[in-house]
């Protein structure tokens, strides 16, 4: 194993990392409050929208190795080229933007300046298969899924795994070995709740954190796997399959936003972080919601 990591910052503002209310949703109206648009098109494959701290959504275009930006003032830019077929995005608390590169089948942080440093490329002397989405936790340990789509020419890992890069930026553990195609991941603004779905096996399982890479307790939330995944402050969990399909924390299924093309991912942005953004295939979209994100 090869990890050149850096340690992230826990200086966080008040409220960031914010436990989720308990209320349990009973109804998808509860949540939406407007209609889907599409905001931009044009794009081959898009993935791994990311906030940042201004809510501008920050994802990527696969195939075209470049991450975009949909800025909160509604302009679409380049904000980097080359991405080593960047897949799933996510920022520390102290801005620096993580990203799965799966072509290049790495890990890796870039700066607000704009450096790019690795963060981990190999387990065990074996190349990843191609790291696709990511949390951060608390601690500043970074969590992130390992699944390959397509040719699995070159494949050096036993199986498609969930990883867990140390907040020394040192280590990588390997977390979770039992699934078949782990994809989407996210946690709790609590700490407390660990989601990942495996797209592979069709369903989403639930675990309980207890330390930074320490998860207990594995429970199945549903019956669907999905890409890409997020949490509103009150612990509803969007889930993306045919349409973006949203469960409570207890499991339930609250029902589907229906989207013009296949969702890939899901995230909260814009100014006061209660706009869904949704990428899907050659699109990005929005939609406007009663609720926030998680932890904001």
């Amino acid at each position: 194993m090869r990890c050149l990591g850096i340690m992230f910052s826990l200086v966080v503002a008040v409220g960031f990392w914010s436990s989720s209310c308990d209320a349990q949703t009973k109804d998808l109206s509860e949540l939406v409050g407007g209609t889907v648009n599409q905001l931009a098109s044009g794009f081959k494959f898009t993935e791994g929208p990311a906030a940042d701290r201004q809510g501008n959504v920050y994802f990527t275009d696969i195939p075209n190795e470049r991450i975009m930006i949909w800025s909160i003032d509604g302009e679409l830019k380049t904000h980097r080229e080359n991405t080593g077929r960047a897949n799933g995005l996510y920022f520390t608390p102290n801005g620096l933007l993580l990203a799965c590169e799966g072509g290049a089948r790495r890990m890796t942080s870039q700066s607000p300046k704009g450096r790019i440093k690795v963060l981990t490329d190999s387990y065990e002397g074996g190349k990843y298969n191609s790291p696709n989405d990511l949390w951060i936790d608390q601690w500043g340990g970074v969590y992130f899924t390992d699944p390959r789509y397509g040719s699995q020419d070159g494949k050096e890992q036993d199986g498609f795994h969930v990883y867990y890069i140390a907040p020394n930026g040192k280590t990588v553990s390997r977390v979770i070995d039992d699934h078949v195609k782990p994809n989407g991941i996210i946690g709790t603004s609590d700490n407390k709740t660990l989601y990942v779905a495996d797209a592979g096996g069709g369903k989403t399982y639930a675990y309980s954190i207890i330390g930074p890479g320490k998860i207990i307790t594995k429970r199945l939330l549903c019956e669907s796997g999905s890409d890409g995944m997020t949490l509103d402050h009150l612990g509803n969990l969007y889930l993306t399959t045919s349409s973006v399909r949203v469960f409570n924390s207890t499991g339930k299924d609250l029902g589907n936003i229906a989207v013009p093309e296949g969702p890939a991912n899901v995230t909260f942005g814009g100014e006061d972080y209660s706009t869904l953004f949704i990428t899907a295939k050659t699109g990005l979209y929005s939609v406007k919601m009663k609720v926030h994100g998680d932890g904001r």
